[in-house]
This record gives C-alpha cells, structure tokens and sequence, in this order.
C-alpha cells in the first residue's frame, strides 16, 4: 500500500493508533463518571448521561482535549484521577518494531497528538514511545486542534516537511480529513484503537489493524 522509497518522514497519532484506545476510553466513559457521580451525590446512570452530553457538546475541540479543563468543569483533578488507573496505559502490538523499522530505513517519526500536556507526560512515562521518535508534536502547545483547518501550517512552521513524502496515520477520521485537506497525498487509518472495541468501518482511506500490517512492506524493500 505504501512505497516506502517515497517516504521520508512519518507522521503518528499516540492515542488509538500507538497506544490502545482502551484506557481513554476506561477513562472518559466509566472512571469518570464513577468519581464524578461520587463526588455530587448522582447514581452512576445519570452520572454518565450528564458527563457524556458534556463531552459532546465540544468534541473535536482543544478543550475536548484539554485535563485542565475538565478539572474546572467538573470539580475533578483530572490528571491525578488518570494516575488511578494508569495500569491500563498500552502500546498496541507491533508498534515498537514497526518504530524500529523506520528508524532502520532512515525515516524520521514524528508524534503528533492531541492529548494535553498533563496527559502526554504520563503516557510518556508509561511506555516507551518517547525514546522511539525524533520528536514530539502537541497541539496544546501550538493551541490548535488537529482537526482545525490552521493545524498543519503551524506544525510546518516548527517542523518542515515535503507534504509529497510524508506518511500520516491517525485513528480519527476527521483527523485525517483535516490533512487530506491540507494536502496530503499519503494517510493510514487506524481501524483498531480499543483493543477491547470492535473493528470500525473506513472507507475514505487505507487502513490498518494493526502495525504488523505496514512490516512485511518496509522489510522488503
């Protein structure tokens, strides 16, 4: 699917597409809405109907995204509830070695994520990602939302790049339209995030399960 020769540097998403989906989705949908539901006296039920109508209401936005804001919204310190269940934090399968593989073709990997800052260091912690990419890119930081139409004029402005030879592969489809948009030629959709979710449905661009997938062509070349 991808030529390799043609790919100088490689764009990844953390969360969902290097790291399991699992544990933000834990997250979001169960743990907090559990403390939440503790912390004002609500049954688990209403708890999560109240807490699930917020998170709509500005999907997709820096604050979506953002643990501060969501520790003044709910009266919750987010970031320490995030080290109560940090056990759950995962790399998907085949991530490290399709990293190493990159690094062995002399491609430059860059991570590109949405996760607040708070987050990201936690993650970081956690697992081996860092010492595994040339750089890390966070949209809290540049105060745009990857889905936002200026996003990737400012990532280019901090991190040139030929837009004609670099590979972008995220697990949200709005994301990648979002590049597509801006101009580029190569994305991946990630079809697996939760390992304990089912398998979605993409049709606007290639996809994979899993990293595994994308070996047998960098090996061979």
């Amino acid at each position: 699917m991808i030529d390799w020769n043609r790919i100088d540097t490689v764009f990844l998403d953390m969360d969902g597409t290097l790291l399991d989906l699992h544990f933000d989705n834990h997250f979001w949908l169960e743990h907090v809405p559990e403390r939440y539901a503790q912390a004002h006296g609500l049954t688990a039920e209403a708890a999560k109907a109240e807490l699930l109508a917020r998170y709509r209401d500005i999907e997709g936005t820096l604050e979506w995204y953002c643990v501060d804001h969501w520790s003044r919204e709910l009266g919750l310190d987010i970031a320490l509830l995030k080290q109560e269940v940090e056990h759950l934090i995962a790399i998907h399968p085949h991530v490290l070695d399709f990293l190493d593989a990159l690094r062995q073709r002399g491609k430059r990997r860059v991570l590109v994520t949405n996760a607040h800052q708070k987050a990201l260091a936690l993650k970081l912690s956690r697992t081996r990602l860092g010492g595994n990419v040339e750089r890390v890119i966070c949209s809290h930081d540049l105060r745009v939302a990857k889905e936002a139409p200026g996003f990737w004029s400012l990532v280019q402005a901090i991190e040139p790049f030929d837009i004609e030879r670099t590979l972008f592969i995220d697990d949200s489809t709005s994301v990648l339209q979002a590049a597509r948009d801006f101009g580029f030629h190569w994305l991946m959709a990630v079809v697996e995030p939760d390992s304990t979710g089912p398998r979605r449905e993409v049709a606007d661009f290639p996809a994979i399960a899993h990293f595994g997938d994308l070996l047998p062509g960098l090996h061979a070349d």
